[in-house]
């Protein structure tokens, strides 16, 4: 059978899908990136906000409408949240919630009797990840989180903490590592939380991952502030260990990041970012903003502002605040309006593109490895992209005779493009 694979929201929903398609690779059936040529589409669904929901029911139908015959299967959160309801829509053929989604491959072939359509032969090796169009490879090393931030849903949707075993990410890894994989994202719900359930911890992890493996780049998904003990920036010393973290923020007002239940208050945040940028050459970090948080007043929405300002972020992820029901949040008193949430929107946005563009022009001048991922979308034939070890977007001109996709260049960046988005470089 002819199989697309398609994920929204975060990377861990992507790490799920890498590990589908290989299994079904295994069994003979085809990866295609054309929904129109697929005979089964599976589909890993998000939830973290309302916007998310919406975007996930409108992938499936338009699912539905380019490929009426195919069978198609979904799950991720919004499978697992809004099951029974999705079950019962016409043109769906299986649900599988978060608790099942491990042995996703097996439910489907037993309940839609896939091994029918299975040749004897399997399908070459050549990673899923490729096949689909990605040079990075997300691996998953644990699922769940046992914090409950007033805001969050998806904690009721992946359910408690569970990390993989050390020996089986390794194994992984090696794989990916050998079928040409040059850069790998441990990722999962609470990344920091890796171990607390096998007496484990994330710095092991990585230690042995930089030790055990050859992968020549290792990155993190996103990590929350309070994870991070002093010793953990001695990990950097390993120049394979990328200097980018995404650390979620959420609020620069004490007020609200109480109300929010987070457990790292603004001071502190300051001081870890501090202490990488002291001790990591060339760290960047990233983070997530939630705008019009119940009960946000003017004056918690300036503090925001100002401290957004003063830590001067590579990038930013702004998500206006949407009610998810099951949350304490969505019960709070002080639901602020759709227009105060969309001026709030409208000045983060604007801060946060100025302070992407000081980032990127803090970089000209400088020659730095680029991974290239592919072509430079509408560029012409000698253009391709790629990021810098800190995570920079970078437009590379590049004169080489052979396609240089998922290898690692010497870059000279030169110049910022015209919408102050990504580095340009030869």
């Amino acid at each position: 059978m002819r199989v697309k694979l398609q994920a929204l929201g975060c990377r861990l929903n992507e790490a799920e899908l890498q590990t589908w398609a290989r299994q079904l690779q295994q069994q003979g059936h085809q990866i295609t990136r054309e929904s129109a040529a697929a005979d089964l589409v599976v589909i890993n669904t998000c939830a973290v906000t309302a916007e998310a929901v919406r975007k996930s029911r409108k992938l499936l139908h338009r699912v539905r409408r380019a490929n009426p015959q195919a069978r198609l299967v979904v799950s991720g959160c919004f499978a697992s949240l809004d099951g029974e309801a999705l079950a019962r829509e016409q043109g769906i053929d299986l649900v599988i919630p978060n608790r099942d989604k491990d042995r996703l491959t097996a439910i489907a072939t037993r309940e839609l009797g896939l091994d029918a359509a299975v040749g004897s032969t399997p399908q070459p090796t050549t990673d899923p990840l490729f096949l689909r169009g990605r040079q990075r490879a997300f691996v998953k090393v644990q699922d769940g989180c046992r914090y409950r931030c007033t805001f969050c849903i998806v904690n009721l949707a992946r359910g408690p903490e569970r990390s993989r075993p050390i020996v089986e990410i390794l194994a992984e890894i090696r794989r990916l590592s050998a079928e040409g994989v040059r850069e790998i994202v441990l990722t999962g719900v609470h990344l920091g939380g890796y171990g607390s359930d096998i007496r484990g911890n994330l710095a092991a992890l990585i230690r042995a991952v930089l030790a055990d493996t050859d992968v020549l780049r290792v990155r993190l998904g996103s990590l929350e502030p309070w994870d991070l003990p002093e010793t953990f920036w001695d990990l950097f010393k390993d120049r394979r260990l990328m200097p980018h973290l995404h650390l979620p923020l959420q609020s620069g007002s004490d007020t609200v990041l109480r109300r929010m239940a987070r457990r790292c208050g603004s001071g502190d945040f300051a001081r870890l970012i501090g202490t990488a940028r002291e001790r990591v050459a060339d760290f960047n970090v990233t983070t997530d903003i939630i705008v019009g948080f119940p009960g946000e007043t003017p004056a918690e929405w300036r503090q925001t502002l100002t401290f957004v300002e003063t830590l001067g972020f590579g990038h930013l992820h702004i998500f206006p605040y949407s009610p998810r029901a099951g949350t304490r949040a969505a019960v709070l008193p002080g639901q602020v309006d759709d227009r105060t949430k969309k001026d709030r929107s409208r000045q983060i946005h604007a801060l946060g593109r100025r302070m992407k563009a000081d980032t990127l022009a803090r970089h000209l001048g400088r020659r730095l490895p680029v991974l290239v991922e592919g072509r430079y979308g509408g560029a012409v034939a000698d253009e391709w992209f790629g990021y810098t070890p800190n995570y920079l977007p970078v437009r590379i001109r590049s004169d080489e005779q052979q396609d240089p996709t998922n290898r690692i260049l010497g870059v000279t960046l030169t110049e910022v493009d015209t919408d102050k988005e990504r580095l340009i470089g030869y």
